[in-house]
């Protein structure tokens, strides 16, 4: 484990998130927001993990800004704007909520106290299973709802998603963490006093990955499968970043060809099955034997 990208990456990230943070995006566009932010992350001499995800209000998580979106945040809009950093294919995953309507701050407070309470329990040997527990036990006492079908999860080289989840609610086993990986944690709260609350899938897709490197037999759809891994590997990209090669309807037919050939898969965006608003937090941390370093604090 390359400790050091992953700090490196993970201090970048933080920059970027505080900067996410404080700034007001109210009239900005997705699309501005999404190219400044992953601007930001260049301009630090990193590059983007994934696309920035802008998802706003009930949309939990995945969505992106497709190529000079016009969707526009308004002062009652909650935004979570989850950002990565990669450094040398190390990781560093990081969200933060942000809205300018007061009604929402308990609900943003919650997310982050979850976090800030899970992270306190977190060092080596520490059961995934109790880091949701505690997540589950503080906010359901700020009277509101972990979503249960959404996770933290581990990290590994150019893979975000790297086999082991880390719950947003009390589950029964579960693996031990190791000082040997890295992991992101992120509850997602919304509205309600329930035991959970749960996401589905929406119907836009606008996430995509590489996940074989299997030839199409179609020559350009092939010549874009090796664009994707040159620049991305098997990590997460947006159409926007296609369309500075590719004109946008040649690029859409052929990510089609390769969505179809089961070479690249498509997110869809996930969305609160009774459409409540959603807030999240995350922070990307190793374990220690006597606590945790969190790689993406200031």
């Amino acid at each position: 484990m390359q400790i050091d990208d992953y700090l490196k990456a993970g201090k970048i990230a933080a920059e970027v998130r505080e900067n996410a943070r404080k700034k007001n995006w109210v009239g900005s566009t997705v699309a501005e927001i999404c190219e400044e932010i992953e601007n930001e992350i260049r301009k630090r001499e990193a590059k983007p993990a994934f696309p920035v995800n802008t998802s706003i209000n009930e949309v939990a998580a995945h969505y992106t800004a497709e190529p000079n979106d016009q969707k526009t945040i308004s002062d009652t809009d909650l935004v979570k704007i989850d950002l990565g950093v990669q450094i040398n294919g190390y990781i560093a995953d990081t969200a933060v909520t942000v809205c300018y309507d007061p009604q929402y701050d308990n609900l943003v407070k919650a997310a982050e106290d979850a976090l800030s309470s899970a992270i306190s329990k977190i060092k080596i040997g520490v059961k995934a299973s109790d880091i949701g527990k505690t997540i589950q036990k503080t906010v359901m006492k700020l009277g509101f709802s972990p979503i249960a079908n959404l996770s933290g999860h581990s990290l590994a080289q150019y893979t975000i998603h790297a086999g082991k989840s880390i719950p947003n609610t009390w589950s029964i086993g579960g693996f031990s963490l190791s000082g040997k990986e890295a992991y992101a944690c992120e509850p997602f709260v919304t509205t309600g006093n329930r035991p959970a609350g749960f996401v589905r899938e929406g119907k836009t897709k606008n996430i995509f990955a590489l996940v074989s490197r299997k030839k199409t037999k179609n020559k350009e759809a092939d010549e874009l499968q090796d664009y994707i891994w040159s620049n991305f590997n098997m990590l997460p990209f947006a159409l926007r970043w296609l369309v500075k090669e590719l004109e946008e309807k040649k690029a859409r037919e052929l990510l089609e060809i390769l969505i179809k050939k089961k070479a690249v898969h498509a997110y869809p965006i996930l969305v609160e099955t009774h459409e409540q608003r959603v807030a999240q937090a995350e922070h990307t941390f190793i374990p220690t034997e006597d606590g945790v370093t969190i790689t993406t604090s200031l």
